[in-house]
């Protein structure tokens, strides 16, 4: 073989290797988890991965139409096809079959803010980005682009020789590609598996959750929480499905859409920019269980992202946020994004608290599960702090989390005896059943968003937005450097005063029932020494006269100190 020929073959082969290193490269942020949860090689094809990532996703809503483990239960309302697409159907009062152009040119005129945003999206004009100098901190989307036309090579939509020119309204809603649609029978609302038709690594990233979650002694179901199941985490809670109100329930759903893209990346733009700020995370995480958007902007990070945000690159990916972009302080998308100096779209690699503290974790956070998460966050700290500072800070986050957990277990101790007591107020006369399939509990979830009665009791009330409100608040401000977010305005604070009153309510219910149980056995039979009455239905009289007397005088002392108590508090 002459030596041209050889040289012939070794650049064959060594394209061959360095277009497998680039697809490795590419696919390195990938978990090899999801290979192995999805039972694929690692080197599979586009179309492979594809097939198996789409045929996952859509299981459950073969198994359930859609609805979850409660579906019997509710029923969509009009608004529920544009949160969860399988609900969706095509319109019937619109009967053109149209291409792409006339997509275009009738929305300009029907919804010219979604054309507006669309023209000025990557989507649009392809081209533009083809163009983009080696320079331009966008220029790393020139490779992306690259990686989506081989995907959709792969699966069979796009020529081996074809380059995509744009990303239209048809190719999301009818199918990439397709030349028409009609109306009435060919639209569909996208979700995550149509935008994995072209990206394919993100989709593979955000499904991977499912597969890194996986808690040592079961502390919370395999995958939860995270982006992935957010959706099935939501209608497969009893709470939710026995709401009566679903408009009020489905404002759960407009956070628990995680089945679609443009949660974060707001259609029709899908702005990398957008999604890489903290305001786009700040529509879902923020309020009063989980208020990490305002623990962030109270925090030193914040501050400076605030005041020097503007004078950032958001161009550039977040791998390069620190060295070409000008960031100085993390933001939601650089800390939670990042996994051992890669960025991806699985952001619960280092999940440790979950969503609210609870003892099943703090009881083992020295399990080596644990702990190699826990040298991953001190790894995200050291891109700007020592690594002995960010060990010290993540050991206050955890032992200031067990102090409040020490306080909510002790609280709940209280209130799940008083309800096995059947002590609670009107537990016994007044407290309807929650609707199915919610069942009664003491200090439960569904007490947030259901009351009838009494139920839930006062003190349950206060017990419920300790543990869901004040502890989740808490260890949310320790977890994002925001002092009076777990000190004083949020956190400690406010739970030392429901313990207080739960306490003080614990108290009362149990001193009326003593009471309650004296003046009882007086009435049973107890005969009255001090008048002596020969007549048996006199001394009865008497007996119910006095125990009466001494029971209204009882309860006018207690109401009296009640009262004291409320004006005491300026209610």
């Amino acid at each position: 073989m002459t030596g041209r020929h050889w040289l012939r073959r070794f650049g064959a082969v060594a394209g061959i290797l360095v277009a497998f290193a680039m697809a490795q490269e590419a696919r390195a942020d990938i978990p090899k988890e999801l290979y192995e949860g999805l039972g694929i090689k690692a080197d599979a094809s586009p179309k492979q991965l594809y097939d198996k990532l789409v045929e996952r996703n859509n299981a459950p809503y073969k198994e359930t139409g859609g609805k979850g483990a409660h579906g019997k239960y509710w029923e969509p309302i009009p608004i529920s096809k544009y949160f969860d697409p399988v609900f969706y159907k095509p319109p019937t009062t619109v009967k053109e079959v149209a291409d792409g152009k006339a997509c275009y040119e009738c929305h300009a005129k029907e919804t010219p803010g979604a054309v507006a945003a669309y023209k000025k999206s990557a989507h649009a004009d392809l081209d533009a980005i083809r163009k983009l100098p080696d320079g331009d901190p966008r220029a790393y989307k020139k490779a992306k682009l690259e990686e989506v036309e081989k995907n959709l090579r792969s699966i069979g939509k796009l020529g081996a020789n074809e380059k995509l020119q744009r990303v239209g309204c048809i190719d999301c809603h009818v199918d990439v590609g397709a030349q028409k649609g009609d109306h009435r029978k060919d639209l569909r609302m996208p979700d995550v598996t149509v935008c994995g038709t072209c990206h394919l690594q993100e989709f593979a990233e955000r499904e991977s959750e499912r597969d890194t979650q996986t808690w040592p002694h079961n502390q919370w179901p395999k995958g939860q929480p995270s982006h992935a199941l957010g959706y099935w985490a939501n209608v497969d809670l009893a709470t939710w499905a026995a709401m009566e109100e679903r408009e009020i329930a489905e404002g759960c759903t407009m956070c628990h859409i995680q089945n679609k893209c443009d949660t974060c990346h707001t259609r029709h733009q899908f702005s990398a920019v957008e999604a890489r700020k903290p305001e786009a995370c700040a529509i879902c995480h923020n309020g009063v269980d989980h208020n990490e958007y305002e623990n962030f902007l109270l925090s030193k990070h914040g501050a400076v992202y605030q005041s020097l945000g503007d004078t950032w690159n958001w161009d550039v990916p977040l791998k390069d946020a620190i060295a070409k972009g000008g960031q100085t302080a993390p933001t939601c998308a650089f800390c939670h994004m990042e996994y051992k100096g890669k960025f991806g779209h699985n952001v619960v690699r280092k999940v440790r608290w979950a969503f609210n503290p609870t003892p099943a974790i703090a009881d083992n956070l020295d399990h080596p599960w644990f702990e190699a998460r826990k040298e991953a966050w001190v790894e995200t700290c050291t891109n700007c702090h020592s690594e002995s500072f960010g060990r010290a800070y993540l050991e206050m986050v955890d032992k200031g989390t067990k102090s409040g957990l020490a306080k909510e277990q002790e609280a709940r101790k209280v209130v799940e005896k008083l309800y096995a007591d059947g002590l609670l107020t009107g537990q016994k006369t007044n407290r309807p059943a929650p609707p199915a399939p919610e069942v009664d509990a003491p200090g439960g979830f569904f007490q947030l968003f259901w009351a009838k009665g009494n139920n839930p009791s006062a003190i349950e009330r206060e017990f419920v937005e300790m543990w869901e409100h004040d502890l989740i608040k808490l260890y949310k401000g320790l977890a994002h450097a925001n002092p009076g977010g777990f000190t004083y305005s949020e956190g400690w604070a406010p739970m030392m005063g429901r313990y207080a009153r739960i306490m003080d309510e614990d108290t009362k219910l149990r001193e009326m029932h003593d009471l309650k149980q004296r003046l009882a056995k007086l009435e049973e039979g107890r005969k009255t020494g001090f008048l002596e009455l020969d007549s048996r239905v006199k001394q009865a009289s008497v007996g119910s006269l006095g125990g009466g007397l001494l029971f209204a005088g009882s309860l006018a002392l207690w109401w009296q100190r009640r009262r004291g108590r409320h004006e005491g508090d300026g209610r």
